[in-house]
């Protein structure tokens, strides 16, 4: 908007506001204090502006200086108690931003000048208080000739801006911090020099005469010359000379006035939007701390960011208790350091700015995770559940999500995509091994060197409420301490009922959390108590599958790596049969992250022969390929081979699955063996109380059946009674424990006993009762697609973990191996051991 049209958009006719030992110059935002009724009749009329106008001074106060109040607003009065013949014939437009009400009859008027303006007559308004001015409007930059003064006398310009710098380091001279320095340099070289010398009349706490002399001259540069004279003697008066120690006293109390002014009075020129204040004008009830006289420069600089911090009510009263308790201490007290971060803390936390919500677009959220991360498609429906329910209720509670899986499968990763997707902050909080709960509340100000918990402190530096937090490794939370128990302390804070009134312990303010997406990550669920577990929506993230390493190394590992070791220009290249090899030979874990380093090593090793063939000057000679034949050179022989069949088959060794607490699938490879003795069952492996007994239940159902197995003479000899039974579960260091082993125990001794081997492409999990029934377990699909990577053919499972083959098993996985499915102990024999053969008993013959 042109400085014509938007002079034209102001009403002719205002109302008046009277000011007392004060004027308002363009640019400069203010507060005035009025009476409620008063601001009432100003403020009824459709347009937002008002004229103030200054009192004349009587001639014994011609000299003094600008008044103002204790809550650092400029005082005002009512017009019906003054003689109209005071009001000064110039005023300046003001714009009302806001108003805020402070007690039941006194009412802050945030305004801003926009323009000087003559009046030319006084009218009253319906016989009421208010009374409206005629006025004839002059705007800064409404003459095109002061632009072209202005180029004319550029040396007078200069010669402005020059004074203006030598301020800025005169204050800085006499111990203004530099922060406020370096933000009142760039508001003199951004602004117009115009705006500038008003708000140098009011920082240099000028008289009144001069300001009322300023508001007169409608030529600028005659103006600048006069604010020029006015600031010119003012700097004179200081003198910075540091042997003088009596200027001490000088310069405390100018920095005061100084701090004083600046938060009184700012400068806003952005008026290309002032039509549109009026409509978003409303009434603000947030509460004001005030700078006192006797206020040092940093807690002058605290005040400033407490009233910038917009702190809730209840926050507002317990601060302003303990910075009068501050200005009342020593600066070398214990207390008052603590204060202070205490203060600064306040000042730094996010009490209501958040994020800009931008319009959640749930076709591009869905292809950056897409893009982002391969497969977890549960994973995926959730989040975009989620935003189509933030999208349809902007203030909806965001849910805690607990990510559960073996360790490289992404968990911390996909945190940092959901923060992504949705326009937030990301804050990661690392929770293994806390064992305080005042890692988590924060301690209480009575400690020396208290400091607030990993919340706060996370949401100081994310300078918004709704950042997503990720609490990394909460299952690894010490719980036994004698310091408190931090998962206790969690309990409120991911409750969505409880967490909009967070107590930090340091704080000691409710805080609202409920914002703020909670995204707990944990390798075992175990591990975590019932009550923090029962407060997050457990999502399960499982190992990957060749095909999926496949993919991640080819769309995101080997570019990564390519560029960290600065061959991208060398068009390095890995084939898929290459990674493939690599991942079936030289990796058995669930993530990617063992895959990453191999892919390293051959990144480091084409490195290595490009910096050798560049010193002898032969890059031409270098091999963009990686082949199969040489990672025996680059990554060592093979630890792994996925063929299992190289083995010989054994009678007494047996395949089972394992599901280990990191979340990662296995083999386990179950032996028997029988000497001479008297029916003693000896186990070893290092192995719990829980699979001890199913070993003893698989013996129980072996010598109960013997003679349908065809392994005894009659129903009555005792299978045990000359030998002894030993079973040994390899990988002795490893605890193991579980039912999981049950019908694999059978199959183990059945073949034993008969000298039946068991194919060692066939793996069987399944817990097994003493009557012979075959109960489902857990860990399905870790152990199937472990048994895949390790050759597995043929799977035997409890009919009862159908559905999660079904629903959890990619589809490549079905199709490659043969899932066999049984509901007793006897379908398990009569599928590995052909009953022809064998000629074991019909099942309906056993005992027991």
């Amino acid at each position: 908007m042109t400085s014509i049209a938007f002079l034209s958009s102001i009403p002719s006719s205002l109302p008046i506001l009277p000011l007392k030992d004060n004027v308002l110059l363009p640019s400069i935002v203010t507060k005035l204090t009025v009476c409620q009724s008063e601001s009432q009749l100003l403020l009824r009329n459709p347009s937002s502006y008002i004229v103030c106008v200054p009192l004349q001074p009587s001639n014994s106060l011609k000299e003094s200086k600008s008044s103002y109040l204790g809550a650092n607003v400029v005082e005002t009065t009512s017009i019906s108690t003054i003689d109209l013949s005071q009001l000064f014939h110039y005023g300046c437009v003001a714009q009302v931003l806001e108003y805020e009400k402070i007690t039941s009859d006194q009412v802050v008027l945030k305004v801003k000048g926009v323009c000087r303006s003559r009046i030319r007559d006084i009218c009253n308004m319906d016989g009421g208080m208010i009374y409206e001015a005629l006025l004839e409007h002059h705007h800064e930059n409404d003459n095109s000739q002061v632009q072209k003064d202005l180029q004319l006398e550029y040396e007078d310009l200069v010669i402005f801006q020059s004074l203006c710098r030598t301020y800025v380091s005169k204050m800085r001279l006499i111990g203004v911090s530099l922060h406020v320095t370096d933000q009142l340099h760039h508001i003199i070289e951004s602004n117009h020099v115009s705006y500038v010398a008003n708000l140098l009349l009011y920082l240099i706490d000028s008289s009144m005469k001069d300001k009322l002399h300023a508001l007169e001259i409608l030529d600028i540069k005659q103006r600048l010359h006069e604010i020029h004279h006015v600031v010119t003697r003012y700097l004179q008066s200081i003198n910075t000379n540091p042997i003088y120690r009596e200027n001490e006293m000088m310069f405390d109390h100018i920095r005061r006035k100084f701090y004083i002014c600046k938060e009184m009075h700012s400068i806003s020129v952005d008026n290309s939007n002032d039509e549109n204040v009026q409509n978003s004008l409303k009434p603000s009830y947030k509460r004001q701390f005030n700078v006192s006289a006797e206020d040092d420069e940093e807690i002058a600089s605290l005040v400033e960011r407490l009233n910038n911090a917009n702190l809730p009510e209840h926050a507002t009263e317990c601060v302003k208790r303990d910075l009068n308790r501050l200005r009342k201490l020593p600066m070398s007290s214990a207390d008052s350091a603590i204060l202070r971060t205490y203060l600064e803390y306040i000042c730094d936390l996010p009490w209501s700015f958040t994020d800009k919500r931008m319009e959640l677009q749930l076709s591009s959220v869905k292809s950056q995770l897409d893009a982002d991360h391969f497969g977890i498609e549960h994973v995926k429906k959730r989040i975009l559940e989620y935003l189509s329910v933030l999208k349809m209720k902007k203030d909806a509670k965001p849910p805690i999500i607990c990510f559960a899986g073996p360790p490289g499968v992404g968990k911390t990763t996909l945190g940092k995509s959901i923060a992504s997707a949705l326009h937030r902050t990301f804050h990661r909080i690392s929770l293994g091994g806390v064992r305080d709960e005042a890692e988590i509340r924060g301690h209480r100000r009575t400690y020396v060197g208290a400091l607030p918990g990993l919340l706060i402190h996370g949401m100081r530096q994310c300078k918004v409420q709704n950042p997503v937090i990720l609490l990394d490794e909460i299952d690894k939370l010490v719980t036994n301490s004698n310091q408190g128990d931090p998962a206790a302390a969690l309990l409120e804070v991911l409750d969505p009922a409880q967490n909009s009134g967070f107590v930090d312990h340091f704080i000691n303010i409710p805080y609202d959390l409920s914002q703020t997406l909670f995204i707990a990550t944990a390798n075992s669920l175990d591990t975590i108590p019932r009550p923090l577990l029962d407060r997050m929506e457990v999502i399960q993230l499982d190992g990957y599958t060749f095909n999926e390493k496949l993919h991640i190394a080819q769309t995101h590992l080997v570019p990564k790596q390519i560029e960290a070791h600065g061959m991208s220009f060398s068009g390095l290249k890995i084939s898929e049969d290459v990674l493939l090899h690599i991942i079936e030979k030289y990796t058995r874990e669930s993530g990617v992250r063992n895959l990453e380093r191999l892919i390293a090593n051959v990144c480091r090793y084409k490195c290595r022969e490009y910096a050798d063939l560049t010193e002898f000057g032969k890059e031409d000679q270098f091999d963009q390929k990686i082949y199969i034949q040489d990672l025996e050179l680059i990554l060592d022989s093979e630890p792994y081979d996925c063929d299992a069949l190289d083995s010989e088959e054994t009678p007494g060794i047996v395949t089972g699955l394992a599901y280990s607490g990191s979340g990662n699938g296995g083999i386990l490879m179950i032996e028997a063996n029988y000497t001479p003795g008297c029916g003693r069952l000896k186990l070893t492996g290092s192995l719990g109380d829980v699979i001890k007994e199913s070993a003893e239940i698989a013996v129980s159902w072996v010598k109960a059946n013997a003679y349908a197995l065809k392994l005894t003479n009659s129903r009555k000899e005792d299978l045990f009674r000359d030998i002894d039974l030993h079973i040994h579960l390899p990988s002795g260091a490893i605890p193991k424990d579980g039912p999981s082993a049950g019908i694999t125990i059978v199959t183990c001794l059945v073949s034993l006993m008969s000298g039946l081997p068991v194919p060692l492409t066939t793996a069987m999990t399944g817990e097994v009762t003493l009557r012979g029934q075959v109960r489902p377990v857990g860990g399905i699909k870790e152990k199937i697609i472990s048994a895949h990577r390790m050759g597995i053919k043929r799977i035997v499972l409890p009919a009862a973990n159908r559905r999660d083959v079904l629903k959890n098993i990619p589809v490549e996985i079905q199709n490659e191996m043969t899932f066999v499915y049984c509901k007793s102990i006897w379908d398990v024999v009569e599928i590995i051991f052909d009953q022809v053969n064998t000629r074991f008993e019909p099942r309906y013959t056993s005992s027991l």
